[in-house]
């Protein structure tokens, strides 16, 4: 009974929550029911037995959810000076997001330990879940997994490309004129005649 509650509770969560990214108006939002539909699903994840996969989805996914917000603020030119004038306004929404979260992580750690929710996906016991993870991963979805690190790396030189600027007016140094440059280009020779300094 206590499994069936904490899935229906994450799954409404996620899908709520997820809705709630592309609906949200406000980058900061956004970001905070992001961060949520993460947590959410490595609630469930924990619920099918794959603890590697929901600690990989809460240290790296939402590690680089600030990273994206870093991209939202340099491609939207968002002021940081006005965000930071209306931070007691994120506050209760942040709140409401910090207590669904510490829910969700007292419900799964309760249904972990209570021993139902490590039967939902068979495992041999000799081998850990990290070992069984890397052997499904590495061998039947190896071809789905490098293309996703192709879609990553696509993903990141687009973020790049997207957000750089040119910059007028500055000044930048040109390393093969540098290495290519003579003794004659770059030393000049003045014959100083004696009691009379250089103009």
């Amino acid at each position: 009974m206590l499994i069936a509650i904490t899935f229906y509770l994450l799954a409404f969560t996620a899908i709520a929550a997820a809705f709630m990214v592309v609906a949200a108006r406000n980058p900061v939002h956004s970001v905070m029911f992001l961060i949520l539909t993460f947590f959410a699903a490595a609630g469930l994840f924990i619920l099918m037995g794959a603890e590697f996969i929901a600690l990989l989805l809460v240290m790296v996914y939402v590690g680089a959810v600030a990273v994206l917000f870093l991209f939202v603020v340099m491609m939207l030119d968002v002021d940081f000076v006005e965000l930071k004038q209306g931070f007691l306004s994120y506050l209760p929404a942040g709140l409401i997001v910090a207590f669904i979260i510490l829910a969700e992580m007292i419900m799964v750690g309760a249904a972990y330990f209570s021993g139902a929710s490590k039967t939902v996906v068979p495992t041999d016991p000799e081998t850990s879940n990290l070992e069984r993870f890397g052997e499904v991963l590495y061998t039947d979805y190896a071809g789905a997994f490098e293309a996703a690190g192709l879609v990553l790396l696509v993903a990141m030189i687009g973020a790049i490309v997207l957000t750089l600027r040119e910059r007028k007016g500055v000044r930048t140094q040109n390393a093969m004129d540098q290495i290519a440059r003579t003794r004659e280009e770059g030393v000049e020779l003045v014959d100083v005649e004696p009691g009379q300094g250089l103009g």
